[in-house]
């Protein structure tokens, strides 16, 4: 790795280096592991992690405000015994491994584009989050959903500042399938889930991450699960065996995509039994 690290202490002050050329990096788990993807890192970076208020998580009222540079290992202690926040808090805990959860943040989670396998992604769309950064333009928001889509052409100039979910009467649950044999502890398929009610009617969000390129809201299960008489988890195993059709996998050193499709019903199961009291995975 060659060219300069510049720390920042202040948002403006990574925005002028970002200006002047530098990219920016946080807890850097993802850069320093560049050469054994056989990647050259080159040029000027600028440190996030003493910007104070990118590495906080604020709990007030209806609201969860967690910063860009708060690492899992924070997530996951500060969400614990937060049911509704179930599945993010074992999203951040469960990731990768102890060592990668201290230095690896919220905020490189969202902006690696290179990596599919990502816990917090799939976690923060089905509590459907939103995310703040700053640009040109000033400060923007927008959901999550909507910035992976448009980050390619919104990392360039953003700088993501935090992320913003509601708190609500919900129950969450993440599922993964690591294959820690192919070179780390990164999952084959994930599935996060979170089960809120309202007039009377059932919600289900649910996301699937490491199947394709990019996590992403499986919405024909959703809509499928919304509409059973009878939510359990063998049921809802059931219906995402009739919508596997619906992605087009990856395939990768660890496992060809036809396989991260067929166990996405074992891990709908999981899910939905962490996030249902009461109920048992296996």
């Amino acid at each position: 790795m060659s060219g300069r690290l510049i720390v920042a202490s202040s948002i403006a002050e990574a925005r002028a280096a970002r200006e002047a050329g530098a990219a920016y990096i946080a807890g850097g788990s993802w850069v320093m592991r560049a050469p054994v993807r056989g990647e050259t890192v080159s040029g000027d970076h600028v440190a996030l992690t003493r910007v104070g208020e990118l590495s906080r998580i604020d709990i007030s009222g209806d609201r969860l405000t967690i910063g860009a540079a708060v690492t899992h290992d924070a997530i996951a202690g500060t969400l614990a015994g937060m049911p509704e926040f179930g599945g993010l808090a074992a999203a951040a805990g469960k990731s990768a491994n102890p060592a990668i959860r201290r230095v690896a943040t919220l905020g490189g989670n969202l902006c690696t584009i290179g990596f599919a396998a990502a816990d917090l992604v799939p976690a923060l769309l089905a509590l459907d989050a939103e995310v703040t950064f700053v640009a040109t333009n000033g400060l923007q928001q927008m959901p999550v959903e909507r910035f992976l889509a448009q980050r390619h052409a919104l990392l360039p100039d953003a700088l993501v500042t935090a992320v913003h979910l509601r708190r609500a009467p919900r129950l969450s649950g993440h599922a993964r399938l690591p294959m820690r044999k192919a070179g780390g502890d990164y999952p084959v398929a994930i599935v996060s889930v979170s089960l809120g009610s309202g007039n009377g009617e059932r919600h289900v969000r649910l996301a699937v991450g490491s199947v394709e390129p990019t996590a992403r809201r499986w919405t024909c299960l959703e809509a499928a699960l919304d509409a059973l008489s009878v939510l359990s988890p063998e049921a809802g195993a059931e219906a995402a065996r009739a919508f596997l059709g619906d992605f087009a996998p990856r395939n990768g050193i660890e496992a060809p995509g036809w396989y991260r499709v067929e166990v996405l019903p074992v891990l709908v199961r999981r899910a939905l039994a962490l996030a249902m009291p009461g109920e048992e995975s296996d």
